[in-house]
């Protein structure tokens, strides 16, 4: 179990965006318009495997939240240059991950300046989102096949929930609304832990079975997985206020908090044997900081509120130390290190990934924010 800790200094978190900052000024002037996904050996430049095209959001993202704190109009000025070219993506019908790609863009650039086509790019996002849905079997696909679901696309999920809001589209609400409540059905188990695939007879709508890309096995508890949980099913409950999303939410929260090592960083895959849960994966651990610190605003039990706000501040002290922080690795490019992006391919295995490093730079600005309150 999470070991608390008291509340961090503001200082330390301060520093951490600062090394972000630096870090990404570094990247946009070492490799302009080049948009990484994970490094290897520190560097984001190479060769190494994609597997799919999820991750182009995240660095005009950082910028955009850094930007929202310091108002640098230099970091403004680079937010926009790299959010534009991805406004194309709003027709990719290809992908699952939509959500990651606009919501961390386009979503903050709109709330900066309510301007019409920034929305309308949203919309348009999550309308295509919405195309991937299964009426049979009341899911959205992944980008897979057909008859595959993700836990992962409840992070994708709330851009449809906008775009459905700003619509005031019912039947695109619906299927989001839809979409949350199979996944909670067939990957959320009774404990909290999550599976990361599940299966559908694609006629029928019929469940076969939960089935895995990332994780150690189909019955095991990917961590990645298990935070996407974590923070998509209170997304949901943000934008639909229904109950059922919120337990959820609380009882991925509670798996993680009571499964996870004392400092607050999981292993990759909580079932995986001995000799393979030594590594950490530092991005999921972001992730539940993020989740924790919206959950803990969310939830009707006091008690619980200052639990999940103390873990993630507990995560963030972890994270910030230089085990995980780049600060003290000569050369290391990235931000946040000991990240995993796929373990079975062994593609960024105890790197720096482009998600791990935007979770934890989100979670930092809510904790400052806190903080300061």
């Amino acid at each position: 179990m999470i070991q608390l800790a008291s509340t961090a200094g503001a200082g330390l978190f301060e520093s951490a965006l600062d090394l972000a900052e630096r870090q990404l000024r570094s990247l946009i002037e070492r490799h302009p318009d080049f948009y990484p996904m994970y490094t290897v050996a520190g560097r984001w430049k190479h060769g190494g495997e994609a597997w799919t095209h999820w991750c182009d959001g995240f660095l005009p993202g950082m910028m955009w939240l850094i930007h929202m704190r310091t108002r640098d109009p230099w970091l403004r000025e680079q937010a926009e240059r790299y959010s534009r070219p991805l406004e194309p993506r709003k027709l990719d019908r290809e992908v699952h991950d939509l959500g990651f790609i606009f919501m961390s863009t386009y979503h903050h650039w709109y709330r900066l300046t309510r301007e019409p086509a920034l929305k309308a790019v949203l919309i348009q996002a999550g309308q295509t989102m919405g195309r991937r849905y299964n009426p049979a079997g009341r899911y959205l696909r992944s980008f897979v096949a057909p008859e595959s679901l993700f836990i992962d696309i409840m992070m994708n999920v709330g851009i449809i929930f906008f775009a459905a809001r700003e619509t005031g589209d019912r039947g695109l609400q619906e299927l989001a609304l839809n979409h949350c409540l199979t996944t909670r059905r067939v990957l959320v188990r009774g404990d909290g832990s999550t599976a990361h695939e599940g299966l559908f007879e694609v006629t029928s709508g019929e469940f076969l079975r939960p089935s895995t890309h990332q994780g150690w096995r189909a019955d095991s508890c990917w961590s990645r997985g298990l935070t996407w949980s974590l923070y998509g099913f209170g997304t949901a409950y943000r934008y639909t206020r229904d109950r059922r999303f919120l337990e959820t939410s609380e009882r991925s929260a509670d798996f993680y908090i009571e499964s996870t090592p004392r400092d607050g960083v999981p292993p990759w895959d909580y079932d995986a044997p001995p000799a393979e849960r030594t590594q950490p994966d530092s991005s999921a651990a972001a992730i539940a900081a993020s989740g924790l610190l919206d959950l803990a605003d969310f939830t009707a039990s006091g008690a619980k509120a200052r639990l999940y706000e103390d873990t993630a501040l507990r995560i963030l002290e972890t994270l910030t130390g230089d085990d995980y922080l780049a600060r003290a690795t000569p050369g290391w490019e990235g931000i946040l290190k000991r990240g995993v992006y796929h373990m079975k391919k062994r593609l960024g295995v105890d790197e720096s990934v482009m998600w791990g490093d935007y979770f934890f730079v989100e979670a930092l600005t809510k904790a400052l924010a806190r903080l300061e309150r």
